[in-house]
């Protein structure tokens, strides 16, 4: 391996392991999220371009925070800087930490992130968009709103850790519990924002099943993770093209995945408490008992009907119509839409499922002219190439 490789790959091991971490210990000194992020990415930046020629560090994540921190002090010498900013004398260092306190290091700044002063509906943005990386409008489509308003609530989230001097401290297993929520929440963004691997989504779940035994929704929510990764690779054809789930092979999901699935799924029963993640899991766990049989579709309407009822989103209102149409047929099932995209206004005409579904009913009626429009709508709306091009197949067999 050259040099060259040699520190790229050390440069996206630390990256990918202790970003979150080395952002957290950054931003502890003054609460800058900003400046700490701008911070790391320049001492990334130095390292790409020194290591190839001066050898990775033996210490690298030592190393990335050094230059980091000696960037923000160069920051800290303008007479603005001093007149505004307190700055701590003694900052924690790396070497400092319990490194087992949290076995991920990105979970550290996500228990950061879920501060109780930080307003619970922009931690989840916050998380996935300054410890997963996921930009301003990736995170707006999933949550169906423009990528301006999302940029704006992240910025003055950021503003606010600042301004507001909220603890910026490494947090510890006791933080865990009441900022689970909000934890879950991010991952299952990060499954929702990028299903087509779920890599980040997959680890982090198994992570906090890990750190939280006794939390169902911990396990609910890795079940959820590991059913939908068990499929990937049946979701895409030889032509590179989206195969919906009613069209897989069985055969070509993981099985090894879909039983640590059920391991989650019965620990999460074994706590006696119900919740959103584990009935999704289930809806999942059902969908893979096809491998044994039919698909059993009242089942599934039972308890999408009750999803719908303890977590009502577009996302539950939009499966529960599209399975509606499995059990009452397409006119039931596109009736029941058209009600959660009228109640649920502008919004609704931003969720590429919403579109997507509505078109496949209205193709299944027989409702061309009106089959085409939708087709034509939910395609601008899909950003994913092998999803796109099998909408326009659709739309082209009309």
């Amino acid at each position: 391996m050259d040099e060259l490789t040699s520190a790229a790959r050390a440069a996206d091991i630390a990256a990918r392991d202790s970003y979150g971490r080395l952002l957290a210990l950054l931003a502890a000194s003054t609460g800058d999220l900003t400046a700490a992020e701008d911070a790391l990415a320049d001492a990334f930046e130095r390292a790409l371009r020194t290591w190839p020629s001066q050898g990775v560090p033996r210490n690298p994540d030592a190393w990335l925070l050094t230059v980091g921190r000696n960037r923000l002090r160069d920051q800290w010498k303008s007479a603005h800087v001093q007149r505004t900013v307190s700055v701590e004398a003694d900052p924690v260092h790396v070497d400092d930490l319990d490194l087992d306190a949290i076995p991920d290091r990105r979970l550290e700044l996500m228990l950061v992130c879920a501060h109780p002063a930080i307003d619970h509906a922009v931690r989840t943005p916050l998380m996935l968009n300054t410890v997963l990386g996921f930009t301003a409008e990736q995170i707006g489509r999933a949550f169906s709103m423009p990528a301006s308003t999302m940029a704006t609530r992240l910025v003055r989230a950021k503003k606010r850790i600042k301004t507001t001097r909220i603890p910026f401290r490494i947090p510890d297993r006791a933080d865990l519990d009441p900022r689970m929520t909000a934890i879950l929440e991010a991952v299952y963004g990060a499954y929702v924002i990028d299903r087509a691997t779920n890599s980040e989504a997959l680890h982090l779940a198994e992570v906090l099943a890990t750190v939280a035994p006794t939390d169902p929704e911990a396990h609910g929510l890795a079940a959820l993770v590991q059913l939908s990764a068990a499929r990937a690779p049946a979701r895409i054809d030889g032509n590179g093209c989206f195969v919906p789930l009613a069209d897989h092979d069985p055969a070509r999901w993981n099985r090894q995945l879909i039983d640590r699935a059920h391991e989650h799924l019965r620990a999460a029963h074994a706590q006696r408490r119900l919740g959103r993640f584990q009935l999704e899991a289930a809806i999942q766990a059902v969908h893979c008992a096809r491998r044994e049989g039919p698909t059993d579709w009242p089942t599934l309407l039972t308890l999408h009907r009750l999803l719908h009822k303890i977590a009502p989103s577009l996302g539950s209102g939009v499966a529960l119509a599209a399975v509606t149409a499995e059990v009452d047929g397409p006119a039931a099932g596109l009736a029941a839409l058209d009600v959660l995209l009228a109640e649920a206004g502008e919004p609704a005409h931003r969720f590429q499922p919403a579109g997507a579904t509505r078109a496949h009913l209205l193709d299944r009626l027989d409702r061309r002219a009106e089959a085409m429009a939708a087709y034509e709508d939910a395609i601008a709306l899909t950003h994913d190439d092998a999803e796109r091009q099998y909408l326009q197949k659709r739309a082209a067999a009309l």
